[in-house]
């Protein structure tokens, strides 16, 4: 019988504390492009920028446990359309697993957890993105339900 590596999983909200671990997820990938660096002059950017996510009562920023150490994380924003009737609808990002823990199932934990919390808030659907370069994303999301209906586009306004 095969192990249940998410036996021991824990979702939680992101604290302070978590920098560390969740900057080295964000800078060891290199599809993202997005400057991610464990160099500690960026330490100040990130802090600045956890504490703007963490001020906003509709952004939450999580991460997953497994064994007591940080493996995984995303973010949730939740917002409202007026397009729709008002709909809410919830925006996940920033959707990351350690490199040495993914195929464990994690991701798909982290998943089911923020499918849940949309629910809960009352969302009519659920949006994310993923860079054209991950196909394995594509097909993990499409396992889960998702489905590609829009295009996205994306425009620079600083380096």
């Amino acid at each position: 019988m095969a192990k249940d590596h998410t036996a021991s999983l824990a979702i939680r909200l992101a604290q302070r504390a978590d920098l560390e671990a969740l900057i080295e997820i964000f800078a060891a990938d290199d599809v993202g492009g997005h400057g991610d660096t464990n160099n500690p002059d960026a330490l100040p950017a990130y802090q600045a920028a956890f504490d703007r996510i963490a001020a906003n009562p509709f952004d939450t920023l999580y991460v997953a446990e497994l064994d007591g150490v940080v493996v995984g994380t995303f973010q949730m924003t939740l917002g409202t359309s007026l397009a729709s009737r008002g709909a809410s609808y919830l925006t996940i990002g920033a959707v990351q697993t350690r490199a040495d823990k993914r195929g464990l199932g994690i991701g798909a934990e982290m998943m089911r957890y923020a499918i849940e919390r949309g629910r809960e808030a009352g969302a009519m659907s659920i949006k994310l993105t993923s860079n054209n370069d991950r196909g394995d994303a594509h097909r993990f999301y499409k396992r889960l339900g998702f489905k590609q209906s829009h295009a996205g586009f994306k425009m620079k306004l600083r380096d």
